[in-house]
């Protein structure tokens, strides 16, 4: 019985050992941070470009094993910009993102995974009510500590490219082809500072 406590207890400290490099981050400077999208038009010939203004992020890095990291996002849908309110009206409307319905778009990570240079997050996106699986090819900056304060700051930009009508965006306009199927997504975050 000893035996089988002192077990536990080994595995108990080794476990708080290895997560002790562990890093949550849920405060993101939305001044600085985006979260953004470009969706061709007239077959590239010209482009929207928008953002969603209002997110969070919950952010756990782990500097020691870049696998046991996890990240989720959950976006609100009605803060989207595209700088013409008419066309962000539009798009919050049930023939594109369908606010009333579906309020908030959400991303939630099962794994990370180096491949070459970058850091591949895979994970479930949530939007329309339609869940499939993507993949974010990422860069993380940090962490870093601030200098004699005792917190940190980590910067991450990711991109992945979505094909609208794979979430239920099928919309077409008078003009076929006129607005593009595939979205290039690109994020920029940085948090404020964070105590480790």
């Amino acid at each position: 019985m000893k035996r089988i406590l002192f077990l536990s207890l080994c595995l108990t400290v080794l476990s708080s050992l290895c997560r002790a490099e562990q890093i949550k981050f849920t405060n993101f400077d939305q001044n600085h941070s985006t979260i953004g999208f470009v969706v061709p038009i007239s077959g590239g010939m010209s482009e929207v470009e928008g953002k969603f203004t209002s997110f969070a992020v919950n952010f756990v890095y782990d500097t020691v094993d870049v696998t046991r990291s996890s990240v989720e996002v959950v976006i609100q849908v009605a803060s989207i910009n595209t700088g013409l309110p008419d066309r962000d009206d539009d798009l919050r409307s049930a023939r594109f993102f369908d606010v009333s319905k579906y309020p908030e778009i959400r991303f939630t990570s099962s794994r990370f995974t180096k491949r070459a240079a970058d850091l591949v997050v895979t994970g479930t996106l949530e939007m329309r009510g339609i869940r499939k699986e993507i993949e974010l090819r990422c860069q993380i900056k940090g962490p870093e500590a601030a200098e004699n304060t005792g917190k940190v700051f980590i910067g991450a930009a990711a991109a992945a490219n979505l094909n609208r009508r794979d979430f239920g965006m099928t919309w077409e306009h008078t003009v076929p082809g006129f607005v593009g199927d595939n979205i290039a997504v690109s994020i920029h975050l940085i948090s404020k500072l964070t105590q480790r």
